[in-house]
């Protein structure tokens, strides 16, 4: 893996390559043991243990086999607040640090110093808070609603606050309390309006996999990315595909830049804030 991360950035010549992972730790870990890695533990026993040292040894155990395998960017940590402790996709699996919004934030921000010393670029998830969700977003629609509270935005608040926010992932929920028509990775109101104008945050949006149920069910890839870009998306996770259909939904976005469906001054502040964390994990 170290290897190849390295050839791929040394292919990428003239250019701040962005490798990215889901390196949580616990149930959300690619680096594992039987690769050589060291063991992880889950955010859950992070925060149950509520203690510096502890925090900083596993803060620190990620950000290494991160940054010494040549990854630019780790999709963690998970700052959702485990609202729901049988939530499927969060609390079920030991995802969230904790159900106080301040702990959370203070054991992400570790992870964010410990990564950023590493030249690691840490991606929060999944604004505007997974852990109060019933259902799971893999599957399909999922209604945060009447679950949802607006203390899920505090870690959020407080990091970026704090100058503590590279790049921030969205959760593909659905509250129509936020929204009455898109779930929040195709919402202006949410990315734009809440995120960038009321958070006052300019940094990377990046979504959670498109090829979710949540997204897949109600709209085409192509449907959804250019709802998304307009939103406020900065830049998308693929999991499926390949590069004879990624070459044609690259045509697609310019076809839509071309004929106004996408402003191209979008996609100007996209690269822009694409290249100002590329550069930060380039500087390994």
């Amino acid at each position: 893996v170290t290897q190849l991360a390295a050839n791929l950035r040394k292919a990428a010549a003239g250019y701040n390559l962005i490798i990215a992972i889901d390196q949580e730790g616990g149930n959300v870990c690619r680096l594992k043991t039987q690769y050589g890695y060291l063991p992880t533990v889950t955010a859950q026993y992070i925060g149950a243990a509520n203690n510096d040292d502890t925090t900083a040894l596993y803060a620190s155990r990620i950000a290494d086999m991160v940054g010494g395998s040549n990854i630019t960017m780790n999709c963690a940590p998970c700052v959702d607040v485990n609202v729901n402790p049988a939530s499927p996709a969060i609390g079920k699996l030991g995802r969230s640090f904790s159900a106080d919004p301040d702990q959370v934030a203070k054991i992400a921000g570790v992870f964010y110093d410990k990564q950023s010393a590493r030249n690691v670029i840490s991606v929060y998830k999944h604004f505007p808070g997974h852990g109060s969700a019933l259902s799971d977003t893999h599957n399909g629609f999922t209604d945060v609603t009447s679950t949802w509270k607006e203390y899920e935005l505090t870690p959020y608040k407080t990091l970026i606050a704090a100058g503590k926010c590279d790049a921030i992932m969205t959760a593909h929920v659905f509250n129509s309390n936020l929204d009455a028509q898109y779930p929040a990775t195709l919402s202006y109101n949410i990315i734009t309006k809440m995120l960038r104008v009321d958070m006052k945050y300019d940094g990377l949006v990046m979504t959670d996999d498109m090829s979710m149920g949540a997204i897949t069910e109600k709209w085409t890839t192509d449907e959804a990315i250019e709802i998304a870009i307009n939103a406020g998306v900065d830049m998308f996770t693929m999991s499926r595909g390949n590069y004879t259909s990624f070459r044609k939904l690259i045509a697609s976005i310019a076809a839509k830049v071309k004929s106004g469906k996408i402003p191209e001054s979008r996609i100007n502040e996209s690269c822009e804030r694409i290249a100002k964390v590329a550069r930060k994990g380039a500087s390994k």
